[in-house]
């Protein structure tokens, strides 16, 4: 009996032998199919990230996030944008009710000082709304509600940047130098504050960048890309610093330097070679202009403006034109960089110079600015009894 019991077992073990069997093929035919189905999805997926230009097809998924984390840079930077746009254009709108109030309802220290009060209580922990800072925003909106051509930097830059400004700068024309040079620029605070702080607008009143005709003719805005003196006493040298010294601590200080020469200012190389004939000679430092569409060599010269200085840089601009500028580029522009320069000395050199060059001087330390301030109330003086004199001429014709 026992053998015919085996017997009678072999066939349902045999059975469910088969259907295990069976049932495994048929679960590894259904993961196979999945696994085809789930590559076609990653195929589609990423073929849809390259058509969006999300990323190439070989970019590493963590690399993908950085778009997501680039679309919410960008939007918060709208947003911070916005944000100052709008509390600009309320400290506008507060210093005009204000201006008039005052014109009109005699509105003065006192009544300014309880329309503070009344908003801190209002708005407890709100900053900004001291009676001084009313008094700036009624300032602010006198002083340029008269200059509507002004509306959108005034509300571009910030309400640190309007201050300082509007606080340091006695004249119509240098706010108006400042307010667009920090827009074009994208000046930081502090670099505002340095920037007032080097007189820059006395210096350029009175001392235009001094450049060859050629560069005049080939590259008319110029002028408002290059300075007749650079600032660079960021770098600390000492009084009787050596020219690998300069060269050395422009390039550690290389980022200040650029902001100091301006925004569209890329760096090339320094010490660029350049071979012509059999002989090899080095650029101090190679740079790109963007706007120009060129490139800009710097030479740099310790000592003061000799008028050889310009034929040996006339020299490489003709060898960065010949070997290294490309087809669309325009010509070459060189700035000789000096410690100083006697003006009618560079004006004579520059008067028949054939290449398109400039020279400039650097300074180590911040100008006099009391000295600087007295030569241009000299400097508007005199435009103004110039205009004056014009004037009684063109009314006695």
């Amino acid at each position: 009996m026992a053998k015919v019991g085996k017997k009678k077992r072999k066939p349902a073990v045999a059975t469910a032998a088969l259907k295990h069997v069976g049932a495994k093929e048929n679960v590894k035919a259904k993961l196979k199919e999945q696994a085809k189905e789930t590559a076609k999805d990653f195929k589609k997926g990423k073929a849809f990230d390259k058509a969006q230009g999300i990323a190439p097809d070989n970019t590493p998924a963590s690399d993908n996030f950085d778009v997501v984390l680039g679309l919410i840079q960008a939007a918060r930077a709208r947003a911070v944008t916005a944000v100052n746009t709008t509390l600009i254009e309320l400290y506008w709108s507060i210093g005009q009710y204000i201006s008039r109030k005052a014109a009109k309802d005699g509105w003065g220290t006192s009544t300014v000082a309880e329309l503070s009060r009344t908003i801190q209580r209002k708005y407890p922990g709100m900053t900004g709304y001291s009676a001084s800072n009313l008094w700036r925003m009624t300032q602010f909106y006198e002083m340029y509600y008269e200059q509507p051509k002004l509306a959108t930097v005034l509300r571009v830059l910030s309400w640190s940047h309007n201050l300082a400004i509007l606080s340091r700068c006695k004249r119509k024309e240098e706010r108006e130098f400042y307010l667009r040079l920090a827009h074009r620029e994208h000046w930081t605070f502090r670099e505002l504050q340095r920037q007032l702080a080097g007189a820059l607008f006395e210096r350029t009143v009175l001392a235009p960048p001094k450049m060859s005709a050629a560069l005049a003719g080939a590259h008319p805005e110029a002028a408002a890309m290059f300075k007749d003196s650079y600032l660079v006493e960021f770098l600390e040298l000492p009084r009787d610093h050596s020219e690998p010294d300069l060269q050395r601590g422009l390039l550690e200080k290389l980022k200040r330097f650029l902001i100091e020469l301006g925004r569209d200012f890329s760096f090339v190389g320094s010490q660029y070679p350049l071979q012509v004939g059999g002989r090899d000679f080095a650029l101090d430092l190679l740079f790109f202009n963007r706007a120009l569409n060129c490139l800009v060599a710097i030479e740099l010269k310790i000592g003061e403006f000799e008028p050889e200085h310009l034929g040996k840089m006339e020299f490489y601009l003709e060898a960065l034109d010949q070997c290294v500028k490309k087809p669309h580029e325009n010509p070459s522009i060189g700035v000789l960089l000096c410690a100083t320069k006697d003006r009618k000395v560079v004006e004579f050199s520059l008067r028949r110079a054939m290449s398109p060059a400039l020279v400039a001087q650097y300074q180590t330390s911040l100008p006099d600015k009391q000295l600087l301030q007295d030569k241009l109330n000299e400097f508007f003086e005199l435009e103004e009894q110039q205009s004056e004199m014009d004037r009684a001429a063109s009314r006695a014709v």
